[in-house]
């Protein structure tokens, strides 16, 4: 079986695992992009010891190119681990992430986000040039 068999996808209003992309629909060639991607924007996923977002990738695929770039990787390490037992630590990250990037081609957005116990989940968005 191939490993894009097991990426799940879903509309991020009905499903908590689904990566969310905000970022403008056209941007301008060559000028920095801000991009959010975060989960559980419609309905919220739990961030604890025993259920939460390990990481995101987010890639870039440009119109009529053989490659895909990848843009970064965000990892979520504290999700209330402590000695004391889970959920009883001090700490937690969440996951979502900001970053800036910018294109000569119009493309796709993708992120991809783990979560713990339910696998990897997908999204897109078109960016156009304008």
């Amino acid at each position: 079986m191939r490993i894009s068999e097991k990426i799940q996808e879903a509309d991020w209003k009905a499903e908590k695992h689904s990566p969310v992309i905000e970022c403008p629909d056209k941007v301008k060639a060559d000028e920095w992009v801000k991009v959010d991607v975060s989960l559980g924007k419609a309905i919220a996923h739990p961030n604890t010891t025993e259920h939460h977002i390990r990481w995101i990738e987010c890639f870039f695929s440009p119109d009529d190119d053989k490659f895909i770039y990848e843009l970064g990787r965000f990892e979520f390490t504290s999700h209330g681990e402590s000695v004391a037992g889970p959920n009883e630590g001090p700490l937690y990250t969440n996951h979502e992430v900001t970053f800036s990037f910018k294109t000569k081609k119009p493309g796709t957005l993708h992120a991809l986000s783990s979560c713990n116990i339910h696998g990897l989940w997908e999204s897109e968005k078109r960016v156009e040039l304008g």
